[in-house]
C-alpha cells in the first residue's frame, strides 16, 4: 500500500511540474518584425522591448534576490517588482477600455511576476491587432504621458532590477541579447 501511495505522489508531482513548465510566459524573446509598421505597431513594439526586458530581469530571481536592499532610503527588488507590477497596470488600464486588470488580492512573487508580463502583452496585442491607428484622445491620460511616464518609468526600474539582482550575487542571464529580443546561442 505504501509503495502504491508513493507512486501515486511521484506521477501527481510530475504532472505538477510538467504544467508549471508547459506554461509559457510572454517575452520569452520578442516575435519577428513585420516588414511594414504603422503608429501603433511602434508603440507595440516598446511594450514588448518593455516586457523582454522585464521578462529577464526577473527571470530566477531567488528570495535573498527579492529582499536584498542596497541602502536603507532605497526600495529593495521585490518593492521595485511591486512597482512595476503597479506601472503595468497603470499602462493596461488606461490603454484598454474593457478588460481592466481589477486584482485587489495580494499576489505572491511569481503571480506578481506573470501578471505584470500578462498586461503588458494584453496592451501589445491591443495595439498589434487594431486595424485603425489608435486614438490617443480616447485613453484616460494623455498618451504622450504613458509614454514618457510609466512606460519609461518600467524601463528604469527594469533596469534598477538588473543591477540589484548583480548585487545580490545572481547576475543577469548574459545569454539575453536585448538589441535582438532573443536568447544568444
Amino acid at each position: 500500500m505504501n509503495k502504491q501511495i508513493f507512486i501515486f505522489f511521484i506521477l501527481l508531482s510530475t504532472l505538477s511540474m510538467a504544467q508549471v513548465e508547459s506554461e509559457k510566459l510572454p517575452f520569452y524573446e520578442i516575435e519577428d518584425y513585420p516588414e511594414t509598421y504603422d503608429s501603433n505597431f511602434i508603440v507595440a513594439r516598446m511594450i514588448d522591448g518593455l516586457g523582454f526586458r522585464y521578462y529577464w530581469a526577473t527571470e530566477g530571481l531567488r528570495d535573498v534576490d527579492l529582499e536584498y536592499k542596497p541602502s536603507e532610503s532605497g526600495r529593495n527588488t521585490g518593492e521595485t517588482i511591486d512597482h512595476l507590477y503597479g506601472l503595468s497596470r497603470f499602462i493596461r488600464n488606461s490603454i484598454l477600455e474593457h478588460n481592466k486588470d481589477e486584482t485587489k488580492s495580494e499576489l505572491s512573487y511569481n503571480e506578481k511576476r506573470k501578471q505584470t508580463l500578462m498586461n503588458l502583452k494584453m496592451v501589445s496585442d491591443v495595439f498589434k491587432s487594431s486595424k485603425e491607428i489608435f486614438k490617443f484622445e480616447e485613453t484616460s491620460v494623455p498618451f504622450w504621458n504613458i509614454i514618457n511616464g510609466p512606460i519609461s518609468d518600467a524601463l528604469w526600474h527594469c533596469g534598477q532590477i538588473v543591477m540589484l539582482r548583480r548585487a545580490s550575487g545572481n547576475p543577469f542571464n548574459s545569454k539575453v541579447s536585448v538589441f535582438q529580443g532573443k536568447l544568444k546561442n
